[in-house]
């Protein structure tokens, strides 16, 4: 069973431990974030610009073009998420996770092909798939942009900040997090219960 390989890995005791972990829609990066938080038995944080349109009332297309004329929405979510990893042991899963976090004990970062991508948020969310690569390119666009102008930060060059960068287009979850837990093992952030 593919879980059977991320059992009896545990943070050595008396150790906090901060993942960050980032990527653009569709690469995965919830359902990774996820996984590694239940995994190490850890918080998850994954707060991002959905979650503030459910909680305003909005439609995420709707919050989206909001936030191109108000900051104040990129600065919230931002600095939210880092103020509820700060409290303890956690997986950060955001957008820009591995730039913002900067106490992360380990930054990852997750890729795929735009097609992919598009193909993924289909199956998640339905509709159609050409409006959905458009959407996605039209988001990436404005993403990178907003993050250059707020922070200056250039979220297409993640490989000088993060760790650890995975392709996540061959490999299943489980898979995925068992590299980042490998890694993370390597660094002396987790150990195996049984070793």
């Amino acid at each position: 069973m593919a879980e059977d390989i991320l059992d009896g890995y545990r943070i050595p005791a008396g150790r906090e431990l901060r993942v960050a972990i980032s990527g653009k829609s569709g690469c995965g990066n919830t359902t990774v974030s996820t996984l590694l938080a239940k995994t190490l038995g850890i918080q998850l944080i994954n707060y991002t610009f959905r979650q503030l349109a459910e909680e305003k009332g909005m439609t995420l297309p709707e919050l989206l073009e909001k936030a191109k004329g108000d900051d104040s929405y990129d600065k919230y979510v931002d600095s939210h998420q880092v103020e509820l990893a700060l409290k303890e042991s956690c997986v950060l899963g955001s957008r820009l996770a591995i730039w913002m976090l900067k106490e992360a004990d380990v930054k990852v970062y997750l890729l795929v092909s735009d097609e992919l991508r598009a193909s993924r948020i289909l199956k998640r969310e339905g509709g159609d798939l050409q409006k959905i690569k458009e959407f996605t390119a039209m988001r990436d666009a404005s993403d990178t942009s907003r993050y250059k102008t707020l922070y200056g930060i250039d979220n297409n060059d993640y490989q000088s900040v993060a760790d650890l960068v995975i392709d996540t287009s061959c490999n299943v979850p489980e898979q995925i997090v068992a590299q980042i837990l490998k890694g993370m093992e390597a660094r002396g952030l987790v150990e195996r219960a049984d070793g």
